[in-house]
């Protein structure tokens, strides 16, 4: 055990171990958290968790768009600094907030079974039963994702798109109590964890609208040298989800994509074969390069055995096949070379400029 286990002696002079968990404020991060909870709480039953919740700078600046913020880890920072003081000993995140790189000494301990990772229209109580096909023209969509408003420019180019700020509760207020928006844009996943399926009128497929990388999945961060913790934490893997995920970070850090560049994904897994398709956008969406490679994830149950741990993009999976893994983060590093041969650079570039010039 590390030396900074927290101990707690129960009413019966049973001693047990104390977990402490971080997470942000918001009440879809605490509904996160929870989950995460009670699945460790079935897994070790004699573990006490407790939960510790603080605000980020993300949280905290409402007012600016999160891609003129210019901060990577805008929703991560605070958790953390807290992970570091010994003041928590595991954080949820949801995984897309998560940068390709973390800060030396952490590292990404599971990846749990992903949401369905796309994208939701939620419409404004008047516009019910309609799509964004059948929208009045110039109708004002609410998003704050670079992502989502140029793969949706150039798809929809009759509706106009503005920014819209807060945590879930706040932007469904914005929408319903104000008439600045026809419909919002948000993540399936989290409308669903929140309870508040019914409010989704439409799902984007990647036709329409390909998701960020890591949506849709919960991670746990951890530190690195905590090597009990990351065992007990390591069971919430999910395979599936943990390949596709670490190609998906390995084409973004290729890119070196963050929030203030237009990077979408798409991945699949069928049968032993794993999809990833990827793609950067101009801002307005009209200049766009996508392409699709695949590779064979047969898992061979060779797990890493090594006393050397292998992180990918920042993930520790010891559990799963080392050359899955490996195939995985070289199949987002090609798909991104690729990409970047083909004159991705020049893109991601202007779209960085421009964005930091508005």
């Amino acid at each position: 055990m590390s030396g900074n286990v927290s101990i707690s002696q129960e009413g019966d002079g049973k001693v047990c171990r104390v977990i402490r968990m971080g997470t942000r404020k918001s009440q879809l991060a605490r509904i996160q958290t929870d989950s995460v909870a009670s699945r460790l709480k079935e897994l070790y039953p004699d573990v006490h968790l407790e939960i510790v919740a603080m605000s980020t700078i993300g949280d905290k600046i409402l007012d600016t768009a999160l891609s003129k913020i210019g901060e990577k880890s805008l929703f991560t920072k605070e958790l953390e600094n807290a992970l570091e003081r010994n003041e928590v000993d595991i954080v949820v995140h949801s995984l897309k907030d998560l940068p390709t790189s973390l800060p030396p000494g952490f590292t990404i301990g599971a990846i749990l079974e992903r949401e369905n990772p796309h994208d939701a229209v939620v419409l404004h109580p008047k516009n019910a039963g309609l799509t964004l096909d059948s929208l009045p023209e110039k109708s004002v969509i609410g998003t704050s994702s670079l992502r989502r408003a140029a793969q949706l420019k150039k798809r929809f180019p009759q509706l106009e798109f503005e920014n819209i700020r807060g945590n879930l509760n706040t932007r469904l207020k914005k929408l319903d109590e104000k008439d600045d928006y026809d419909a919002i844009i948000l993540a399936a996943a989290g409308l669903k964890r929140m309870g508040w399926e019914s409010r989704i009128s439409q799902i984007l497929g990647p036709e329409d609208c390909m998701y960020a990388v890591g949506q849709g999945a919960l991670a746990v961060e951890v530190r690195a040298q905590d090597k009990d913790i990351l065992e007990m934490v390591s069971v919430l893997h999910h395979t599936d989800t943990v390949l596709r995920c670490i190609s998906e970070r390995a084409f973004l850090r290729q890119l070196e994509g963050g929030c203030s560049v237009p990077v979408a994904v798409h991945t699949e897994v069928k049968g032993s074969m794993m999809y990833l398709t990827g793609a950067v956008y101009s801002l307005d969406g009209a200049d766009c390069l996508k392409d699709t490679m695949q590779m064979s994830v047969e898992i061979d149950n060779k797990v890493n055995e090594s006393a050397q741990e292998c992180v990918h993009v920042g993930v520790t999976a010891n559990s799963i096949s080392s050359s899955a893994l490996d195939a995985a983060e070289k199949l987002g590093s090609d798909l991104a070379n690729l990409l970047l041969n083909k004159g991705a650079k020049d893109i991601l570039t202007t779209a960085r400029n421009l964005n930091d010039a508005r």
